[in-house]
């Protein structure tokens, strides 16, 4: 990966290997159908790592949160959804091997949320509840949910540095 740089007319451009590229694709598919499952709470009972997408917005009353989610949990879905879209269309087929993209400030944050909505999902399937937690990394599946865990956060952290470049 090169690391994300601020252009002169604002936007941040980075480049990935091709297989990088293939696993921000990969993922960012993946997170299109997260968002779309987390939607629907009777698939946060199957899945609890969807609950870190939308999590309770009163933890200690069932009853309200039930109902916030009702109101709300399509559109957050929705806006999820679209992030994790302009991630996919940015990351375009290599000519050379090589992806690159080029974000203005719009795509540079939803590539971030999507980062960190990937990152909480892995998180909570790893069983990393705070910073410094290991996570459950017992076999070859673990550990490489674990390798993308980091990798992302790399990631997310050069375009933060990136983005707060002064133009």
């Amino acid at each position: 990966m090169t690391p994300f740089r601020r252009r002169r007319d604002g936007r941040v451009t980075a480049s990935f290997s091709f297989e990088e590229g293939q696993l921000l694709r990969s993922l960012a598919e993946e997170a299109v159908e997260l968002a779309r499952a987390a939607a629907h709470p009777e698939n946060q009972l199957a899945d609890p790592a969807l609950g870190r997408l939308l999590p309770d917005a009163y933890p200690d009353d069932p009853e309200a949160s039930a109902e916030f989610r009702r109101f709300t949990a399509a559109g957050l879905a929705d806006r999820k959804e679209r992030n994790a879209e302009v991630v996919r269309e940015s990351l375009a087929q290599p000519a050379d091997g090589t992806v690159k993209v080029v974000l203005d400030d719009a795509q540079a944050s939803a590539w971030l949320r999507t980062i960190t909505d990937l990152r909480l999902v892995l998180a909570a399937r790893l069983g990393i509840r705070e910073d410094g937690d290991e996570g459950d990394v017992h076999d070859e599946e673990s550990a490489m949910q674990r390798a993308v865990y980091d990798w992302l956060a790399g990631v997310q952290e050069l375009l933060v540095m990136a983005l707060q470049r002064r133009r």
